[in-house]
C-alpha cells in the first residue's frame, strides 16, 4: 500500500472518530455475508456505526485521540455510537445475540474490549453504567430525599393536628341538631 493511500484512509479514520470516546471492539469469526448484514442492520438502526478497520490503523488513531485499547489482532470491527455506554454494550450484546440462530453453533461474534469515555472498561460493567439521564436522577433524588423527609416530617404533625380539629368541628354541630330535634316530653 503506498504511502499516499495509507495518509489518506488515516485521515478517514481519524474523521470518523473524531470527538468518540466510546467503543465496543467486536472480532468476526466465519461470518457469512448474509450475517454479517444483519448484524450491521439491526446496529444501524440503532444508530451505532459499525467499521472494519485495520488494526494497526486503528491503533494508531485511537492512540493519536487518547485512546490505548488493546486486543486488535485478527479481523476487527469497531462499534460506536448511541447515546450512551450502556446503550452502546447492550445494542452490539443484542446484535451478537440475534447473529446466534443455532444454539449449539459457535459465536460469530465475540467482543474482545470496550472503550468507556475513553478508558478501556471490561464489557460487563459497561453494560451496567448508568446513561447520563439515569446518573443525572440518581444524583437529583439524592439530593431530594432528605428535604422531602423533613418535609413529612415538619407537616406530619400539622396534619394530624388539622385533622382531628375538623373531626371536632364536624361532631359539635351534629350534637347541638340532636337535642333541638327530639320531641317534647310529656
Amino acid at each position: 500500500m503506498s504511502k499516499k493511500i495509507k495518509e489518506l484512509e488515516l485521515n478517514a479514520l481519524r474523521a470518523a472518530f473524531k470527538g468518540v470516546v466510546n467503543y465496543v471492539l467486536v472480532e468476526p469469526t466465519k461470518v457469512d455475508a448474509a450475517t454479517d448484514y444483519e448484524f450491521r442492520k439491526t446496529l444501524r438502526g440503532k444508530k451505532i456505526t459499525v467499521k472494519m478497520v485495520k488494526n494497526s490503523f486503528a491503533r494508531k488513531v485511537l492512540a493519536e485521540n487518547g485512546v490505548a485499547v488493546e486486543g486488535f489482532a485478527g479481523t476487527s470491527l469497531l462499534c460506536w455510537g448511541s447515546d450512551s455506554v450502556k446503550g452502546l454494550a447492550t445494542a452490539v450484546e443484542g446484535a451478537i445475540k440475534d447473529s446466534k440462530k443455532d444454539p449449539k453453533a459457535p459465536d460469530k461474534y465475540k467482543v474482545r474490549a470496550g472503550v468507556a469515555e475513553g478508558q478501556p472498561a471490561p464489557f460487563a460493567l459497561m453494560k451496567t453504567m448508568p446513561t447520563r439521564l439515569e446518573a443525572i436522577g440518581e444524583v437529583v433524588a439524592a439530593l431530594t430525599g432528605p428535604g422531602s423527609s423533613l418535609v413529612s416530617a415538619l407537616s406530619g404533625p400539622g396534619a394530624s393536628l388539622a385533622s382531628i380539629l375538623k373531626t371536632i368541628e364536624e361532631k359539635a354541630p351534629a350534637e347541638a341538631a340532636a337535642p333541638a330535634e327530639a320531641p317534647p316530653a310529656a
